[in-house]
């Protein structure tokens, strides 16, 4: 049976950087506040001529430059974002025009702060059926330009970036072997989707933090036991934990909770802030590159937010 693997990743964040002491001169907030509250001191921030599909398009000539493949060998793009202001062309239209592919299919998924692990799971699923045989999974978003700047509960929060993968046919299905995409589990809570919106001309970022802190919390960490168990691993097996990277403050108890007591848990939130669909591959990118993960490793991957949806898979290590 044919499989799917994780060849490469890349991550592009935009040089600006705001401070919790730059935050600040906005709103009525203090570094104390905002770290005790989140846990975030920085966050890039892209300006008016960096629009989505730019930073993805870093993101995603990166991890193409690390599997050493070129434009021309990708065959589906996927791009998870939930600010793409722009109808059409897509924002992995855009991508794929930018980085001079050929005639790949080009899809965007909105799934919000869970996009980039329900795209990922869409690739897999794509090259497992043979429809595609190398797909680029991009997460991206420019939070910054939905945000509400006199709101310090949300505009401490967020940041722009984007992250990608390269996910390939395997021969033959091996969820051991390096790079390798486990099975995922998805799904929502239709009826509390209110909890976390982008709604409004100019839309704008909205969210009941106590209702979300709540449900992910109490009701995520079986969900995220039972991904594992799909895949064969139990959660002391972990070597890496990337969750959608929230707020520090959801981040750890959650993880402490999947009972992952021996994985490198990302905290990328820290220096990135909310970033949506990109945080997960950036968070996994950075964790790759700087070698506190190695090749093979068991690392779960678990988006959620918006919607109030979430998506995970285990994967190897690529």
């Amino acid at each position: 049976m044919t499989g799917s693997r994780i060849v490469a990743l890349g991550h592009y964040q935009p040089a600006k950087v705001l401070t919790n002491a730059d935050l600040a001169e906005l709103v009525d907030t203090s570094d104390e506040w905002i770290s005790s509250r989140v846990g975030i001191k920085t966050r890039h921030v892209a300006g008016p001529d960096e629009p989505v599909d730019e930073l993805a398009a870093h993101a995603a000539a990166k991890a193409l430059a690390s599997a050493g493949l070129d434009p021309a060998d990708i065959d589906l793009v996927l791009v998870a974002t939930s600010t793409a202001i722009d109808r059409s062309p897509n924002m992995a239209a855009r991508v794929a025009a930018r980085l001079g592919m050929g005639s790949p299919a080009v899809m965007d998924l909105n799934v919000v702060c869970s996009g980039f692990t329900h795209a990922l799971a869409t690739a897999d699923h794509a090259v497992r059926a043979g429809s595609a045989t190398r797909a680029l999974v991009i997460g991206a978003d420019k939070m910054t330009e939905i945000t509400d700047w006199t709101d310090r509960s949300t505009c401490v929060l967020v940041g722009d970036g984007a992250g990608a993968a390269v996910v390939e046919a395997t021969p033959e299905h091996d969820d051991t072997a390096a790079g390798a995409i486990g099975p995922v589990l998805w799904g929502s809570v239709p009826e509390m989707g209110h909890a976390v919106r982008i709604e409004g001309t100019p839309p704008r970022f909205e969210q009941v933090g106590q209702s979300v802190y709540r449900w992910a919390t109490t009701q995520l960490p079986p969900i995220a036991r039972t991904v594992c168990e799909r895949s064969g691993i139990a959660p002391e097996d972990l070597a890496g934990v990337v969750l959608h990277q929230a707020n520090l403050r959801l981040i750890e108890p959650l993880a402490a909770r999947i009972g992952a007591v021996n994985a490198v848990i990302a905290r990328d939130v820290v220096d990135s802030g909310n970033t949506s669909a990109a945080s997960i591959p950036m968070a996994f990118s950075k964790l790759v590159e700087r070698g506190e993960l190695r090749s093979g490793d068991p690392v779960l991957l678990f988006g959620f937010g918006g919607n109030l949806s979430y998506a995970g898979q285990v994967v190897r290590c690529p």
